[in-house]
């Protein structure tokens, strides 16, 4: 079964600009070309993208998700680095909201200034101002 872009694009929530430029950095091999030149995708292409939006999903960058592709396509692909791969990437999402935490903190301490000055001026400008 081969389609075209655009249903390719519907079929996995990925624009089609981003399935282009996937194409461009490797992270899908090349489609075919119809009779009238147009870009034919296979079920692999479509299985493809839609394990790499997943990958984006969890947060990982394009050079994380070629890896998990280049492991997944081994011919003996190794769970062991995986995991280890992986661990490591929860340590980061785990980093990643710490800092959101602290960051919601410091915006409701902010926003209680704006609530509790009526004055004119915004406390929350003058915070960001003074850095």
């Amino acid at each position: 079964m081969l389609i075209k872009i655009g249903e390719l694009s519907l079929k996995t929530g990925v624009h089609i600009e981003t399935i282009r430029y996937y194409e461009r950095l490797r992270l899908i091999p090349k489609p075919g070309r119809s009779e009238a030149g147009h870009r034919v995708y296979s079920e692999s292409h479509k299985k493809r993208l839609s394990f790499i939006r997943r990958c984006r999903g969890l947060d990982f960058s394009l050079g994380e998700i070629r890896y998990l592709l280049q492991t997944a396509e081994a011919d003996n692909p190794s769970c062991a680095d995986v995991e280890k791969f992986s661990k490591k990437h929860l340590d980061l999402i785990r980093a990643k909201i710490r800092d959101l935490r602290k960051m919601e903190k410091t915006m409701k301490n902010l926003l209680g200034e704006c609530q509790a000055n009526r004055a004119p001026g915004c406390p929350l400008i003058d915070v960001l101002y003074e850095g």
